[in-house]
């Protein structure tokens, strides 16, 4: 494409030599990565530096740089900017490809149009799948599931019985919705199961990340917020609550019946208590452990303390060695002090 019409497409100012709105762009790219005809983008000013040795034809940039050879596109949000491009460059549309007969699609379903289903993949009685939905192979589906419009179900996918999937929901492979919630009561040395009836709710615009578990409610259900988007090896345990566009990254942990709000970012392998509850637009540093009500804020540590704190107490921390011999001469100084006294 012309690099007039990728400014036009970005809404961007195009800042170069005036033949630079008929460039030819083939390609987009990393920074380091790309080459003439690619367009590169740079999300922050310390980036700049690497524009020295990058031949790409076109970078994408917020504000306007000086002293610059390469021919500039002038965006509010580079980074947007850049996923436009790689979904308009490399994303082939999905065209519909019906119901395979190698698959199992029992005759008590309700099927919209434009529905894909793939071979080796297991349909179950009552369930109901929205137009242009894609079930690669070897997803199960349980009864009475319901799956929205163009949703994107990977291979190996289990959703179980009762499960509520939104619209444009994506689930990558391996990952299981709706598993029974880890329910016991103890009683004459053994532990008895309490059974998990309740649900799932998946709600609008959703991802989820490979290998996700999210178990069903005891009663009621579990929900997952609009937009709220949930990385690979992530446990989200029975009548979670979380709210929209969050952000739960790799290998945390959510324990039972857990509050998290709007927008809050929980880093990798946060582990959260049962019962905990987390304001909106809260952020959690990775490895840190919860428990009770966080307010809105940074939190980091185990159990996590606002970041601020955090910090001083690191500092503190790679400290004590030095500390620990000082208090010991203070303590013989004032043993000799007390001896003298004597």
């Amino acid at each position: 494409m012309k690099l007039k019409e990728l400014a036009s497409l970005l809404n961007g100012e195009i800042i170069g030599p005036p033949h630079a709105d008929d460039i030819e762009i083939i390609g987009v790219s990393g920074l380091k990565e790309a080459q003439e005809q690619d367009i590169t983008f740079i999300s922050a000013q310390r980036y700049i530096k690497d524009l020295s040795g990058c031949r790409a034809s076109c970078v994408i940039v917020k504000e306007t740089i000086s002293d610059l050879s390469i021919t500039q596109l002038k965006v509010s949000n580079p980074y947007l900017a850049f996923a436009k491009l790689l979904e308009h460059f490399y994303v082939k549309p999905q065209k519909p490809t019906g119901i395979s007969k190698d698959a199992v699609v029992s005759d008590a379903v309700k099927l919209a149009k434009d529905v894909s289903i793939f071979p080796f993949s297991y349909i179950s009685d009552g369930v109901s799948i929205g137009s242009g939905t894609f079930i690669y192979p070897h997803v199960f589906i349980g009864e009475n599931a319901a799956i929205g419009e163009k949703c994107i179900i990977y291979p190996n996918v289990t959703l179980r019985e009762g499960v509520k999937v939104g619209n444009g929901v994506v689930i990558h492979s391996g990952s299981v919705i709706g598993s029974d919630g880890f329910g016991y009561v103890f009683d004459k040395g053994r532990h008895h199961k309490i059974p998990q009836v309740g649900g799932v709710i998946i709600e609008d615009d959703v991802e989820i990340g490979s290998n996700v578990s999210i178990d069903r409610a005891t009663t009621g259900n579990t929900i997952i917020g609009k937009g709220t988007k949930i990385d690979n090896l992530v446990q989200i345990a029975h009548n979670v609550k979380i709210g929209n566009n969050s952000i739960i990254i790799a290998q945390a942990g959510i324990g039972g019946s857990t509050e998290i709000g709007d927008f809050v970012t929980i880093a990798g392998q946060v582990g959260v208590a049962d019962h905990a509850k987390i304001d909106s637009e809260t952020m959690i540093v990775g490895q840190s452990g919860v428990k009770g009500h966080l307010t809105k804020g940074v939190y980091s540590g185990t159990f996590a303390i606002p970041h601020r704190d955090w910090l001083k107490a690191q500092a503190i921390f790679a400290k004590l060695p030095e500390l620990n011999k000082k208090i010991r001469e203070l303590e013989e100084k004032i043993k000799k002090l007390e001896r003298g006294n004597l």
